[in-house]
């Protein structure tokens, strides 16, 4: 399944697998969003599987996001890996 962003009341819904074959154009939109924005609310309610590559792409935009003093805020219940590895990736 094909990633699909939509734009709703300044949230970025995205819906499918963030994975190898979708990580780059995901990347590559949200770095020109970051850019036009001030605040990037993503809503991962949609996002059906996330692999390795998917997750790096999330924490590189984050860091892209701080290194230009915007915020960047990943909300919702999607993939749990997600979430586990933000966690374990704070513990130290």
């Amino acid at each position: 399944m094909a990633l699909q962003i939509t734009q709703q009341n300044g949230t970025f819904l995205v819906d499918g697998q963030l994975n190898s074959a979708t990580t780059t154009s995901f990347m590559n939109h949200f770095k020109y969003i970051i850019e036009q924005q001030q605040n990037v609310v993503l809503n991962i309610d949609g996002v059906t599987e996330i692999d390795y590559d998917g997750l790096a792409g999330i924490k590189t935009l984050t860091a892209i996001a701080l290194r230009n003093h915007k915020m960047f805020s990943v909300i919702g219940n999607g993939c749990k890996d997600i979430y586990q590895d933000f966690n374990c990736s704070q513990v130290a």
